[in-house]
Formats: C-alpha cells, structure tokens, sequence
C-alpha cells in the first residue's frame, strides 16, 4: 500500500477559493421579522381553509403553494428556520406538502383543516423560537456550524472514496475523488450566484434544482454502494484486489466514483453558499466572526477527514468496504425521499399524503406515497443483492479458507 501523505494543494487550493468568494458574496437578505410573516402566514391559511370545497380543492391548493413560495420562503422565514435547524425546515416542508396534497385530492374539509392546524401550529412556535443571530459569539458558532453540518456527510463520502482507493493501492488514481470536489465547489458557487443575481429564480425552481441533484446524487450512491459491496466480497474470498486493480478501476468506475464525490458537495453547496449569504446580511458587522467561524469549520472537518482516514486504513478490508456500502446505501435512501418531498414542493410531481406516518427528514421519510415509493425501489434489490452475496461467499470459502 502506497500512503498518502497530503491533501492535494489543488483541493486546498479550491476551498481557499470557495471561502473568499462566500466572503465577497453580497449578502442578499436582511433579518426577517417572523413574528410578521407567521401573522401572514396564519391570515393567508386561515382564508384559504375558510374557503376551501373538496369540488375545487385545486384552487386551495393553489393559494396554499402560493403561500408557501411568496411567503415562508419569499419573505426569508424559510431560510432563518434552515440556517439554525434544517430537520425543522424539512418538517414544515413536509407540512406544507401534506396540506397541498390533502386539498388537491379533494379530501374532506376536516382533513384538510387537521393538517392545516399542526402546520400551522408548528409555524407559529418556529416564529417564537428564531431571533437574530446576536453578538461577535453567537454569528461565529452559526457560522461555523453550518459548515459542520452541511459539510460532514459529504465529508464522510470522500473521505470513505479517497480511503478506499488506496486501500486498493491505486493512489494514482486520488485525483479523480479530488478533481469532483473542486468541480462541486466551483459549481455550487456559481450555482448559488445564477439563484442570486443572474437568473433571480423563483422559489420553485430552486426546489426543483434541490430535489433534481439529491435524486441524481441517489442513483449515483446506490449504485457505487452495491459496487463496493460486489468488488468487497471478491476482496475477502478471492484475493481478489491484488490480481485486477486496473479491471477494478476501469474508466467506468472511476467516473462513478468521481461523480459520487461531486454530488455529495454538490448537493448542498449551493444552499450553504446561500446560508453563509444569509447570515452575513442579518449580522451587520459581524464579517470577522463569520470568517473565522467558516475557517474554523473547515479546520474542524479537515481534522475529522484525517482521523477518519487513519483510521479506516487500520479496519479490516472487509469490515471498511461492507461499512462504506452501508453508509452510501443510507445516503442514497436519504436523498432519494428529500429529492422527492423536494420535487412535491415544486409542482413537480403529485403529493399523495399518507395519514399517520411521521416526517423524518434525516432519513428522508415524509408521509406521501410517492416519497416512500421511492425510498421503496432502491430497497427492493437489497434481498436479491443479500443472496448474491452469501451465495458468493459459500462458493468462495471451499477454496478461499473461511473469513
């Protein structure tokens, strides 16, 4: 095994350029009063249910959406709610979701005011609960808290790609995992500059832009997760790593594994670019903390990335592979809900609500039938790949010797 003693500088080199030109951004909102856009929001949804009939649910429908897309996200509720608690943000989506789709479908009046009461009742205590971002402390743990949590399952991917290549010796070949993340950083930068200033994009295409990539990021992880399933059953049973590590890493797969690590930045740097953007116009004069924050954060992760990495090179090859199928298969799970719940609140695709499920945006649950359909595909080969695998195994150990 050839280690690896350095970060590339030209990735280091990227997230310099990434966090100076957050920095330059200008800030593009002022601190929202959520107090006076909940009092909109409850006056808007109360009228809107006040003149809802199943016979012309669409049109409820309608003002609900426009509520949503003019009010909670046009008027920055939506965006205050995510830089401090995003499973909120994702919740009150679904909400929103789950009313939309209960009045288009024509459902009965007291089920369509049952959901409207939680939402609104959930809306109303998020209003209480946000305030500014405060003083020199406050912005600096925001700012380096976004970072945190919109940079570490990204981080986790790259760091589970870059450890596999070289636990495969194919060191070489680490450019590929670090040219994606570079590409992402220059693509999320210029895609939250075009949502900003150059296409000024309604709500709507932003959702879609969000949902479209997190489903583009799904197949892509579901896809090198069943990968490394396959490629760590012939490593454990067939030494199988040693004889055919050019096959392995065919143009093919290194483009999938290149891909995965651009998607998993991808994915939510554009609204983190939008996030740091946010917080820099409600915290005026606040420019040194958000900077040291976002340094700090990016220091954090970087250490993190190396913990990890040392590590994961010390776990048993098979026990690091089946670990990293498992957590990418998670990802995947994750996105491909979110991706959907996202494309629902565009007006993409039809919300079917499902009464009595929970929304967990974390794993990517929200109660509609075309979320969990979703989720429900990727799942579907899990048994057929599972037989694959102890098959595999059993023809394996006659002459491979036991695990």
């Amino acid at each position: 095994m050839q280690p690896s003693t350095h970060t590339p500088w030209t990735l280091r080199l990227c997230f310099t350029l990434a966090c100076a030109w957050i920095l330059a951004l200008p800030a593009h909102a002022d601190s929202p009063d959520l107090q006076a856009v909940w009092r909109d929001l409850a006056a808007g949804g109360d009228a809107a249910l006040e003149a809802y009939r199943p016979a012309t649910g669409a049109d409820t429908a309608e003002r609900f959406s426009d509520l949503y897309f003019d009010t909670f996200e046009g008027r920055g509720m939506e965006e205050a709610i995510g830089l401090r608690d995003p499973h909120l943000k994702g919740r009150l989506e679904a909400g929103f979701s789950q009313v939309i789709g209960l009045a288009s479908q024509g459902r009965p009046q007291p089920q369509v005011a049952t959901a409207w009461a939680a939402l609104r009742q959930a809306l109303a205590r998020a209003a209480s609960a946000q305030s500014g971002p405060g003083g020199f402390w406050a912005v600096f743990l925001q700012a380096f808290l976004i970072l945190i949590r919109e940079g570490f399952e990204a981080m986790l991917v790259i760091a589970a790609l870059a450890t596999y290549l070289r636990r495969q010796g194919a060191t070489d070949k680490l450019p590929v995992i670090y040219q994606g993340v570079g590409w992402a950083l220059a693509a999320s930068l210029v895609t939250a500059w075009a949502l900003t200033s150059a296409l000024e994009a309604s709500g709507m295409a932003r959702e879609a832009l969000e949902g479209a990539t997190l489903l583009i990021a799904a197949g892509v992880l579901f896809y090198v997760s069943y990968w490394l399933i396959s490629k760590s059953e012939a490593a454990r049973w067939q030494a199988w790593v040693r004889g055919r590590i050019d096959q392995a890493l065919s143009r093919g797969s290194l483009f999938a594994l290149g891909a995965a690590a651009f998607l998993a930045v991808y994915r939510e740097g554009a609204e983190t670019v939008l996030f740091y953007q946010a917080l820099a116009g409600q915290a005026e004069g606040q420019g040194t903390a958000l900077a040291l924050g976002l340094a700090t954060a990016g220091a954090a992760l970087a250490g993190i990335y190396w913990i990890m990495r040392r590590a994961t090179l010390r776990l048993p090859l098979g026990w690091f592979l089946g670990v990293t199928a498992g957590l990418l298969y998670y990802l995947a799970l994750s996105f491909a809900g979110n991706g959907v719940a996202e494309l629902q609140v565009a007006g993409w695709l039809p919300v079917t609500p499902l009464d009595g499920l929970p929304s967990v945006p974390w794993l990517g649950i929200h109660p509609t039938l075309e979320t969990l359909s979703a989720q429900f595909a990727l799942l579907l080969p899990l048994p057929l790949a599972l037989i694959w695998w102890t098959r595999q195994r059993r023809r394996a150990l006659p002459s491979g010797g036991a695990a």
